[in-house]
């Protein structure tokens, strides 16, 4: 019985890392070609299986996201080593997305925030992104996150 509530909790996680995964991709393209949001989620839900993904996470994070791109790149803007107009198009994606689950997401431990955004960029990302994604996030989350980062285990 014991067993149940951990597969269902694997069972939350990877329908989540699939909603990333989609959201990733989706604000991407929102943000390369400027297409509407609601014609970026048509597009997906027609193209895209999406049995096993939580898709109103997926929703969540496509329209929250853009909702609030300005303050979230206030959010992580000072922590770039580079200007934030030569970020690169899917690092800015990770980096928005994982900023609005930290600030946002508060049920989201930060450590999974972090985990997620470093395997997309592994995924999708330059070459060793993922480090500078990495650095990024940890400076984000211990501004957003002290008290958790902070608690003993």
């Amino acid at each position: 019985m014991s067993d149940a509530p951990e597969a269902e909790r694997r069972q939350i996680s990877a329908a989540r890392r699939k909603a990333r995964h989609y959201a990733v991709q989706a604000l991407y393209q929102w943000a390369v070609s400027g297409t509407a949001l609601s014609a970026i989620e048509q597009q997906f839900r027609e193209d895209f299986d999406f049995r096993g993904t939580d898709l109103e996470y997926f929703q969540s994070l496509l329209h929250g996201v853009p909702a609030q791109v300005s303050d979230l790149e206030e959010l992580f803007a000072p922590y770039l080593d580079i200007p934030l107009a030569k970020l690169g198009p899917v690092e800015r994606a990770v980096l928005r997305i994982a900023t609005f689950e930290l600030s946002e997401r508060i049920d989201m431990p930060y450590r999974v925030v972090l985990n997620e955004a470093i395997a997309l960029t592994k995924k999708f990302g330059a070459a060793e992104s993922h480090r500078f994604v990495n650095g990024v996030l940890d400076k984000v989350a211990r501004e957003l996150r002290e008290t958790e980062i902070n608690r003993p285990r």
